[in-house]
C-alpha cells in the first residue's frame, strides 16, 4: 500500500512539474513583458508574491486571465483553459515569503529626508517627473524595490526614457519621452512643463534608455536601504 501511494504522490508530482515548465513558456512569452520574467512585477503587478487582489483562488485566478480585468490593462488570454491552469500552476510555483528586516518608519522619514517626494507621488502628495509609488507595493517585489534604489538604469520604463537636444536657438534641452514619430516628439521637461517639438529644427537629438535617479548605492547604508524597501513595500491600496 506504501509503495502505491509513494508511486501516485511520484506520478502527481511528476505531472505538476510539467505543467510548471509549460506555464512558464506561455507565461515568459505572453505575460513576462507586463509582470516580468519571473513574476517580480514591472507594467503589471508583482505575482510573484502571492498577494493577488482580484481574487487568489484557482478560479479567480482563471477568470481573470482568461477574460481579463475589466478597468484595468489585464486583457483577456483566449486559451484553452487547460494551458491557463499550466499558466497558474506556474504563478504559484514563484510564491516565495519575501524576507526584509527594514522599519517602516524610518523608511517613511529617509523618504521624505532623502527628497524623493521631488519627483515621486505617494498618495496625495509628490512630484510626476518619476513613477508614481502610491501602490508600488502591489507592484513589485522586494528585490525589484532594492534593485531600484541601488541600480536605477537596470530596468527603465519607456515612460521614462530620456530624450535631449539642442533647439534652432541653440539651448539644450532634456526631459523624458512621452511620445514621437517621424516628424514630431513630445516631452516633459524637468520642471513638469509639456512641450512638443518638430524634429526637423533640431540638432543632435537622441534617446536614451538611462534613469535620471541617482543610485543609493554609496549615500544609504544597507540598513537604510532596508528601511526605504520596507516602506516601499507598505504603499498599497487601502
Amino acid at each position: 500500500m506504501r509503495t502505491l501511494v509513494l508511486l501516485l504522490w511520484a506520478t502527481l508530482l511528476g505531472a505538476q512539474s510539467k505543467d510548471v515548465a509549460a506555464g512558464e513558456k506561455t507565461f515568459r512569452s505572453h505575460c513576462a513583458p507586463c509582470h516580468g520574467l519571473r513574476g517580480e512585477g514591472g507594467r503589471g503587478p508583482n505575482l510573484a508574491s502571492g498577494r493577488f487582489y482580484h481574487g487568489s483562488s484557482d478560479a479567480d485566478l482563471l477568470k481573470n486571465i482568461s477574460e481579463g480585468i475589466p478597468g484595468t490593462e489585464m486583457p483577456g488570454l483566449f486559451y484553452m483553459e487547460d494551458r491557463i491552469r499550466q499558466i497558474i500552476a506556474y504563478i504559484r510555483s514563484l510564491h516565495v515569503s519575501e524576507q526584509n528586516t527594514g522599519d517602516v518608519m524610518r523608511g517613511a522619514a529617509l523618504f521624505q529626508s532623502k527628497g524623493c517626494t521631488a519627483c515621486h507621488r505617494a498618495g496625495a502628495q509628490g512630484g510626476r517627473l518619476g513613477p508614481d509609488l502610491s501602490q508600488i507595493g502591489t507592484m513589485r517585489s522586494v528585490e525589484h524595490l532594492r534593485q531600484s534604489l541601488i541600480d536605477p538604469g537596470a530596468d527603465v520604463q519607456p515612460r521614462y526614457w530620456v530624450v535631449s537636444f539642442q533647439d534652432a536657438d541653440g539651448h539644450e534641452i532634456q526631459g523624458f519621452l512621452m511620445n514621437e514619430d517621424t516628424y514630431t516628439v513630445q516631452f516633459m521637461d524637468l520642471r513638469e512643463q509639456l512641450h512638443s517639438f518638430e524634429k526637423a529644427a533640431l540638432r543632435n537629438y537622441k534617446v536614451e534608455k538611462i534613469s535620471k535617479m541617482p543610485s543609493y548605492r554609496d549615500s544609504l547604508t544597507n540598513e537604510q536601504v532596508n528601511d526605504l524597501v520596507q516602506y516601499l513595500s507598505s504603499l498599497r491600496p487601502h
